[in-house]
């Protein structure tokens, strides 16, 4: 009778746990949505009231946040593009130039959302495996690009600009520069690499899985 109410129990804890796994993944993505869309529904806020699409049709237009924040992201994509727009956008980088703090922190966000978006280069795009912290230890880290300039002709090797991702957290971490040839390059896509990480080792990509 024991051994049988010990099975139940084992049996009830791993559908529990198992649902558990299922819904939180689900449940912070759309919480993550939601804070977003929720943000973006603000911007309705700085439309003045006589013009505000509420005042002016007759019914009420779900999501217009959204669809605000979708069409200024378009309008200004097409505006920085035109000939003005890009003469506009240098008069502002050049005025924010000149403030210190404010120009460090602009260009390093510049530079970064850049590399992220770009579709050249490697940045962000390829996962790889390092000793660290130490030797015998093993890190997945992400090329953010190759090391150049000062930093590349003070070096005895080609050494290339990695991110190791801390876990569960991946946006914080290390930056750290490692010679190429130190460098373990891995199948796994940059969307499996976060999975692993994120998970703390605990979700294995399909691939991987398969192949152990």
């Amino acid at each position: 009778m024991y051994e049988m109410a010990k099975k139940i129990r084992k049996r009830i804890k791993g559908v529990f746990l198992t649902g558990i796994a299922a819904i939180i993944p689900v449940g912070v993505t759309f919480y993550i949505f939601y804070l977003i869309i929720g943000m973006m529904n603000k911007l309705v806020g700085i439309i003045p009231a006589r013009f505000h699409p509420d005042h002016i049709l007759p019914f009420h237009i779900p999501g217009l946040g959204v669809i605000i924040t979708l069409i200024l992201i378009f309008v200004a994509g097409l505006v920085t593009k035109s000939y003005l727009g890009k003469k506009a956008v240098s008069l502002g980088e050049k005025l924010v130039g000149k403030i210190p703090l404010v120009r460090s922190i602009y260009n390093a966000l510049k530079q970064l959302v850049e590399a992220v978006l770009s579709d050249k280069g490697e940045s962000f795009k390829k996962a790889v495996l390092i000793e660290y912290p130490r030797k015998g230890l093993y890190s997945i880290a992400f090329v953010t690009g190759e090391s150049r300039g000062e930093v590349q002709s003070k070096t005895s090797q080609k050494c290339i600009n990695l991110f190791i991702p801390t876990t569960p957290n991946p946006t914080s971490g290390f930056y750290i520069m490692i010679p190429e040839t130190d460098v373990i390059h891995l199948d796994m896509t940059v969307e499996e690499a976060f999975t692993l990480i994120i998970s703390g080792g605990v979700l294995s990509p399909p691939e991987i899985q398969q192949k152990n």
